[in-house]
């Protein structure tokens, strides 16, 4: 008799990555906009912070829209983690759009489009309309399952009420996959749209609360509603402008949004749009949220794209711009001419200047503090003391790639807390900036291509 195999089923669950900014939480500022010195993960740079922080209250209360901030500081200074803290503190509501100024090189679409785009991705647009909801608290649910699989559709009951009223509703198959789906139980307080059968969940209902039940510290403890089960509720929507644009200018319509090659999007498009939502605007179906634009290692972007960025945030419907460099005087990228951070004076002339300083020895202690809870490693005082001076004499950088590392070399020793021992072996395995400079200095002449005196003379030798 052949074997019968069973196909393995598994839970597919969500792998969270440790990132180099996933311990950042929010800025870190109280009720006042006063930075506190460690909280959110983040650590110091508190004059930074706090102008981060009046930006970020600007934003919030829609009073300034298409400013520029320039984030300016040494490497390793904390200027990507105070912007993904802005990113945080908006919440869902308000778009973020990153990117690297050295992307628009590697695109297909041209320089001055895929800015367009990182413009039209930080400009959401809240649009409201009303929609027939049932809303109610969940008395009972009944499934019937036929006793053959496949042979009939799933069959059931709902049974909802409000203070006022109770009705059974008779469920089909797609209504009772998408009520499984929500993890619906007794006792919830659901709504449910009736043109697109979408259930969401608000919360559990305060009469089914007790002391014994076991619930998560996110449940939600909602009133059971009032009145009538079905009713006209006016539903919020948010999106980006971008995401109108893609939809609007492929055939595919909203699938565009999932294929990724997106392409240039003509003006007449665009014109199209802004006149629509222009209209919603004056009807009170929408409202305009300008969201931020982050910009990474901006010295990289070009004078073309500088120009673009100049005439760009005179827009009305410009986000919030806010760019990093860790360039001094250098050379504007398409030029010859130099200037502070490789922005032209013009556009320079348009930025608020936040500054980030070098971490101080007790602050990159407490940062190491930090990426070890984050990154789940176990590490002893004195590990951490001279994982402290290493990131103080080489860089703060280079002490946070040691953690992981170190905790690889102490299970292979077999051992649970990590020692100044592992430490030491990682920092003889991996060279830091200074060490392979001087490295290098020592050996270049046995390097490919080396110009010093000494290399020519032998390479000379061996011709004759």
């Amino acid at each position: 008799m052949a074997e019968i195999k069973l196909s393995d089923s598994r839970d597919l669950t969500r792998i969270e990555r440790i990132g180099a900014h996933s311990h950042i939480r929010g800025l870190g500022l109280d009720s006042s906009l006063e930075p506190r010195s460690v909280s959110d993960g983040m650590v110091g740079q508190l004059p930074a912070r706090k102008a981060a922080g009046l930006l970020l209250h600007m934003i919030k209360s829609s009073n300034v829209s298409g400013r520029a901030v320039l984030l300016a500081g040494q490497p390793g200074t904390g200027k990507t983690a105070i912007a993904m803290g802005m990113a945080k503190s908006l919440g869902a509501d308000t778009p973020f759009a990153s990117l690297s100024a050295s992307e628009l090189f590697s695109l297909d679409i041209s320089k001055t489009e895929a800015l367009t785009q990182a413009f039209r991705r930080a400009i959401g647009v809240r649009i409201k309309e009303e929609a027939e909801v049932i809303e109610g608290e969940v008395v009972e649910v009944q499934v019937d399952r036929p006793a053959t699989a496949g042979v009939a559709a799933k069959t059931g009951k709902l049974t909802l009420k409000t203070t006022e009223m109770e009705t059974v509703y008779e469920l089909g198959g797609k209504m009772i996959e998408a009520l499984g789906k929500a993890k619906v139980q007794s006792g919830d307080v659901i709504a449910i749209d009736k043109v697109s059968g979408k259930v969401t969940k608000l919360g559990r209902s305060f009469s089914r609360s007790r002391d014994y039940d076991a619930v998560g510290s996110q449940t939600r403890f909602v009133q059971c509603p009032d009145g009538e089960l079905q009713k006209r509720k006016e539903v919020v929507h948010c999106v980006t402008l971008h995401e109108i644009d893609v939809i609007n200018s492929r055939t595919q319509g909203f699938l565009a949004l999932f294929t990724g090659d997106t392409g240039e999007i003509r003006s007449e498009v665009r014109e199209q749009i802004d006149t629509k939502v222009a209209e919603w605007r004056e009807e009170g179906k929408a409202e305009i949220v300008p969201g931020v634009l982050f910009i990474d290692e901006v010295h990289m972007l070009d004078i073309e794209c500088f120009s673009f960025l100049n005439r760009a945030l005179e827009n009305e419907m410009a986000p919030i711009l806010v760019v990093a460099t860790n360039r001094g005087i250098t050379t504007i990228r398409g030029t010859n001419y130099k200037s502070p951070h490789g922005i032209p004076i013009d556009l320079l002339d348009r930025l608020l200047i936040i500054t980030t300083q070098p971490y101080s020895e007790h602050e990159i202690r407490q940062i190491i503090d930090i990426r070890c809870q984050e990154e789940d490693v176990e590490m002893a005082e004195e590990a951490k003391l001279l994982l402290t001076k290493i990131g103080v004499d080489t860089s703060l950088r280079y002490a946070i790639h040691i953690i992981t590392a170190s905790a690889l070399a102490c299970q292979k020793r077999k051992g649970k807390i990590v020692e100044s021992e592992d430490i030491r072996r990682v920092y003889e395995l991996f060279l830091d900036v200074k060490r392979s400079t001087q490295y290098l200095m020592e050996y270049q002449s046995q390097y490919m291509f080396s110009e010093t005196e000494d290399a020519d003379e032998e390479a000379n030798t061996m011709i004759s």
